[in-house]
């Protein structure tokens, strides 16, 4: 309990695991009597049993296998132009003034108001989820690129100069390698706003996935199904970003504020 200090590692573990514990404590006390309608609050039991009938189905796996294919794929072109623009833009004012101004204003206009217009445009098929997580992630993604960029140490520029580095070799030895951790750290965040568009683009005109069947059980007031797949997504998250984690434990053992 003093700052700047960190429990140990099984600490740490022990103390998350019993938050979890004490939430799922406090929801099984709450809905055990029978007083909280299960319509409005399930039971733990009861949301346990539901997700694994769907799981028996298919139906489940299903939902899981179109939610991961839609936003692997659209996060990873969203990553993939915000790193290559954000790296432009970080390092040649031309490209900062090209790219900062449309990106600022982009940025502020809401995600959900481009719902009617990706239809409109592409259809309902994977095409407008892909634009819709493109939309909420990729201009974040650029400005916190660009950030990390110029946080890179002017001096190490400055060596590359004085070695006589031409411009490419000064961009692709110097800076990206000190400012790819942050901006790893930059992707793990924009991750997790990449999941609550994949749910907000099958929640309107979808077939399948993970927000399409949240929609459909509301439909029929099975908030047992709700419930667990809300906690499904958490749950996805929290994989996602673990492994997130554990990559750049790896991937990063070269920048000393991470040892």
């Amino acid at each position: 309990m003093a700052i700047g200090k960190t429990p140990s590692r099984g600490l740490f573990v022990a103390i998350a695991v019993a938050v979890f514990a004490l939430l799922l404590l406090s929801w099984w006390l709450a809905t055990r009597s029978g007083s909280v309608p299960a319509i409005f609050m399930p039971t733990l039991d009861g949301v346990w049993h539901r997700m694994v009938s769907l799981a028996q189905d298919g139906t489940l796996w299903s939902d899981i296998r179109s939610s991961l294919y839609r936003i692997s794929v659209a996060f990873l072109i969203s990553s993939v132009m915000a790193i290559v623009i954000g790296m432009l833009a970080g390092c040649y004012g031309f490209f900062k003034a090209v790219t900062e101004p449309l990106v600022d204003f982009v940025r502020y206009m809401p995600v959900v108001a481009f719902v009617p217009l990706t239809i409109l445009w592409t259809g309902t098929d994977d095409v407008q989820k892909f634009l819709i997580i493109w939309i909420g992630t990729f201009f974040q993604q650029v400005l916190m690129v660009i950030d990390t960029v110029k946080r890179v140490p002017a001096d190490f520029v400055g060596l590359g100069r004085t070695l006589g580095m031409p411009d490419r070799n000064i961009l692709f030895k110097i800076v990206l390698p000190s400012a790819l951790p942050g901006i790893w750290d930059a992707l793990r965040i924009s991750l997790g706003w990449a999941w609550t568009w994949l749910v907000l683009a099958e929640l309107v005109a979808s077939t399948s996935g993970l927000g399409y069947r949240i929609v459909v059980s509301q439909r029929f007031f099975q908030t047992d199904t709700i419930i667990g797949y809300i906690l499904l997504l958490g749950l996805l998250g929290l994989i996602t970003d673990q492994l997130m984690r554990a990559a750049e434990r790896v991937l990063f053992r070269y920048n000393a504020r991470r040892k």
